[in-house]
């Protein structure tokens, strides 16, 4: 091959590597159910397209290692009558761990030969939202809702075995009637070192911590907020700057003004997009997978909408309402929900 020929060919190739990505375009989509008896679930850890973990509001942890074929479900009770109320759940590569909301806070581990109780928290303001680990499985981190003036933040440094509280002292300071929302577990995003936490209520704002938690900075969005139900419900980042922000009035699930946001910058600042347009409220947005932070899925109790342009459009798919969604690749993803478990395959 002559050198000429050689660079043209070697020129084709470069060109065609760095096709834009063209995201799918779906009008409607077709969601599995699966059936849970009196439990609403809004923690679930998606392993693959065969394997869910989840935990639920009677105290219910259960899985699926068969995609749902069948299902493995224990209660958990503390001191043998209290039902635990789980709303987070984690993962660390290992076994799973478990997060109950409300007085006392309770932690398990959920390991293959026992379970364990890992902490415990008794305030009667106490209320935990969202449970995470990082990268190297042995950090991880669970966040609350205020006790004092700033929010509950644990950790652990020895992959869930202990967990210890942050003092205030080394937390930003929240306004008065600021909190999170304990809505799918996803009002948490991680990427390497890197924590962002959305909150809402009286002030709709983004925590941002680039070690681990150790420092935080603090930055304002233009979700709606002001009072209780309005305000950030869910956080995803499909890299280091770009990520997305959704929620909107619990109260007033209709209303789609001000209630979705982008960010280019890694959270510093953020614009609406679709402003005015839905979708209304929602409880959980995710990135799919390897779509070049094209095509994003927002769901909740008004139904499934996608956008296949970084969330500047969108389109409703399903009038079908879940709590959240995971994707474990770009085909297939779960979903939770009040009484139900939904697999969503394209």
């Amino acid at each position: 091959m002559s050198r000429i020929a050689f660079l043209f060919f070697i020129s084709i190739v470069i060109i065609s590597c760095k096709k834009e990505y063209q995201p799918r375009t779906l009008d409607k989509i077709a969601i599995k159910a699966f059936k849970m008896d009196s439990t609403s679930i809004r923690a679930i850890k998606a392993i693959d397209k065969n394997t869910l973990y989840f935990a639920g509001s009677r105290g219910d942890v259960g899985y699926t290692k068969d995609g749902g074929k069948s299902w493995t479900i224990e209660y958990l009770r503390y001191q043998d009558t209290l039902i635990p109320h789980f709303r987070s759940i984690a993962f660390n590569g290992s076994d799973i761990f478990v997060l109950s909301i409300a007085n006392p806070a309770l932690l398990y581990k959920i390991a293959a030969d026992k379970n364990k109780l890992v902490y415990v928290e008794n305030n009667n303001k106490v209320f935990y939202d969202a449970m995470r680990f990082f990268s190297d499985k042995i950090h991880g981190i669970a966040v609350g809702d205020p006790i004092t003036n700033c929010p509950s933040v644990i950790v652990t440094d020895n992959g869930g075995d202990s967990w210890t509280k942050i003092s205030c002292d080394n937390l930003p300071k929240f306004e008065q009637e600021e909190a999170f929302f304990a809505a799918s577990n996803t009002n948490i995003k991680i990427i390497d070192n890197i924590i962002w936490i959305a909150s809402g209520g009286k002030k709709a704002r983004v925590l941002k911590s680039v070690d681990k938690g150790k420092t935080w900075q603090v930055y304002n969005t233009p979700i709606v907020q002001g009072n209780g139900p309005q305000g950030i419900y869910s956080i995803d980042f499909y890299d280091k700057n770009n990520g997305i922000i959704i929620g909107g009035n619990y109260a007033n699930p209709e209303a789609n003004i001000a209630n979705k946001a982008i960010t280019t910058d890694g959270g510093k600042t953020w614009q609406l997009v679709a402003n005015g347009q839905n979708p209304a409220y929602k409880s959980c947005v995710q990135y799919v997978p390897n779509t070049n932070g094209k095509e994003i899925f927002a769901v909740g109790k008004t139904g499934i909408d996608f956008s296949n342009d970084g969330g500047i459009t969108w389109k409703k798919v399903s009038n079908e309402s879940y709590y959240s969604i995971q994707f474990v690749n770009a085909t297939t993803a779960w979903l939770s929900g009040n009484n139900k478990i939904g697999k969503l395959v394209f």
